[in-house]
């Protein structure tokens, strides 16, 4: 398969080829990006108080293979069972986004329900197979569309504090100042100005614990704050110090790296890239 046949077929601006990819060698052509109806979005958080949307599919993910399973082993009254809710949650689909009715397999939808009442479970296997389908061919086009629209955070109205001072930075120019440490470090200790590296360590290291501070916006409890930003983090930033220290330049370069990759790289790929898709379909 092409490897950007991915990208094609998400249908996005030439622009946003470049930005995610890089300077690769995307062919000139006009590409455009095909939304989820506006329907969906009272659907998710804030707009609902729980995210109907998902839990629906969830649902129908858990029943499929529900029906799979005791359809296989012969089981006729929980293959019914299970059935029966498969067939309410895929018709709440219409309910919810009326824009999506004609995309849905109803006929089949039809067709399982009367194979599970007669218990009939080839057909019901049959059935489900052809609804499970249809879910793969949305997924395909609007999945990553509607995570990045309704599920990634609105990072740009995000405040992080300075320490205990009361004041408090944008989240764009609190990891800005994060970049500028990153980069005066490597600069200062490949120049041996110990003192400016070590002082950029030291900003750096507090940068970190304020932005820190700021995954508590959004995650409840402090676990994904330690995966990132805890001990082992705080364990390599002691680690930069001494080798500036010794003037070890060489581990010093390779201790950045790490605190770069675990601090940076690690939330980076969890949130920016979802990020930066959502500021290019809101623009």
């Amino acid at each position: 398969m092409d490897s950007l046949a991915w990208l094609r077929n998400l249908k996005l601006p030439l622009i946003a080829c470049i930005l995610m990819l890089g300077a690769i060698d995307c062919t000139a052509e006009e590409l455009a990006l095909k939304l989820p109806p506006t329907a969906i979005e009272k659907w998710y958080k804030p707009a609902s108080k729980r995210h109907v949307w998902l839990h629906n599919m969830f649902s129908m993910r858990r029943e499929l293979q529900a029906i799979r399973e005791y359809a296989d082993a012969g089981d006729t009254e929980l293959t019914k069972k299970w059935a029966s809710r498969l067939v309410k949650n895929y018709r709440k689909i219409a309910e919810m986004v009326p824009e999506w009715e004609d995309e849905l397999e109803l006929e089949w939808t039809d067709r399982l329900e009367a194979a599970a009442a007669t218990g009939d479970l080839e057909n019901v296997k049959q059935s489900a197979k052809k609804m499970a389908r249809s879910c793969t061919t949305c997924h395909r086009e609007y999945r990553a569309l509607a995570v990045a629209l309704y599920r990634v955070p609105d990072y740009s109205k995000l405040m992080v504090k300075r320490g205990n001072s009361g004041k408090e930075i944008g989240f764009r120019d609190a990891m800005n100042e994060l970049v500028t440490y990153i980069n005066r470090v490597k600069i200062a200790a490949t120049d041996g100005r110990k003192d400016v590296a070590l002082k950029a360590t030291s900003d750096l290291e507090h940068g970190l614990h304020d932005m820190g501070n700021s995954c508590a916006s959004c995650h409840r409890g402090p676990e994904p704050r330690e995966r990132i930003l805890g001990k082992q983090t705080q364990k390599l930033m002691d680690e930069l110090a001494q080798a500036i220290r010794d003037d070890d330049t060489k581990a010093t370069g390779k201790t950045l790296g790490g605190v770069a990759v675990m601090a940076c790289a690690w939330c980076h790929g969890v949130h920016r890239t979802a990020y930066d898709i959502k500021r290019l379909i809101i623009r």
